[in-house]
């Protein structure tokens, strides 16, 4: 993609975009997908595949493919949403591990009603929420050894962003070990932003970075910018940034003022 495509969902405005890595020809290994329910009531999806360039794209297809599929049609009879979202990612699992390759995929997603977000992961793609003001009103953590030592304090986030085992994750969808974390409710005022991301973009910009970017300005001048920022950071950084050619992709939300 050139630019973000931006839709109205669950009571809100979406910006979505995603682009291949700039050092590979093949496919893009990342996927996105947005689910509208009820007025209101949504579902946003990333997922980011792993296992070699055919594999991986599989990987993260199947997982939204398994996360449509379990949610049902819209206005249809179907599960509440919450059960729809773990279904789906169990039987994404359970796809990518017939593959028989060693494919996997992260996953990140948020079911969105009304004026209150849940949000669902597994591996190193995040979640993000953030003020108008720039307050972190939520930051998912990655499942991996440097995303549990941030948390822990061992390392900050600077340390991180270098640190040689960043690209190791230790939970996927795709995995017989793997687990789905599931985090409590949380209020949206109408000035926040919702972004989830795959790590290709939080390789390349720090948080605090991304927050200064996506805190406020209309959603697709954000989305333009927060694209345009990655994609320089990884053309050409300046001396002790990182620079870590991925694909990236990133969903961006925010709700419609009443």
């Amino acid at each position: 993609m050139t630019e973000a495509s931006c839709l109205e969902i669950a009571g809100g405005l979406a910006a979505v975009y995603s682009s291949r890595s700039p050092d590979r020809d093949g496919g893009n290994q990342d996927a996105a997908a947005l689910f509208s329910f009820d007025p209101g009531q949504g579902v946003l999806a990333v997922a980011d595949g792993m296992g070699g360039q055919a594999g991986g794209a599989s990987a993260s297809r199947l997982a939204l493919e398994a996360l449509e599929r379990a949610l049902g049609a819209p206005g249809a009879e179907r599960a509440p949403v919450r059960g729809g979202i773990l279904d789906g990612i169990e039987a994404a699992n359970r796809a990518v591990l017939e593959l028989g390759i060693g494919a996997g995929t992260t996953f990140a997603a948020v079911e969105v009603l009304l004026d209150t977000l849940r949000p669902y992961h597994v591996g190193d793609s995040e979640i993000l929420v953030v003020g108008q003001r720039g307050r972190i009103k939520l930051q998912t953590i990655a499942h991996s050894p440097v995303g549990y030592a941030v948390e822990a304090g061992v390392l900050d986030e600077a340390e991180a962003m270098h640190h040689d085992e960043r690209h190791i994750v230790s939970n996927v969808v795709g995995s017989a070990e793997m687990r789905i974390e599931v985090g409590s409710p949380l209020a949206l005022a109408p000035n926040d932003t919702v972004l989830l991301a795959t790590d290709g973009l939080f390789d390349n910009l720090g948080v605090p970075e991304i927050v200064e970017i996506i805190r406020t300005g209309g959603l697709p001048e954000v989305a333009a910018r927060l694209a345009g920022a990655c994609s320089a950071r990884m053309a050409a950084p300046a001396p002790g940034e990182p620079s870590k050619p991925d694909d990236v992709t990133f969903i961006l939300y925010r709700r419609r003022r009443s």
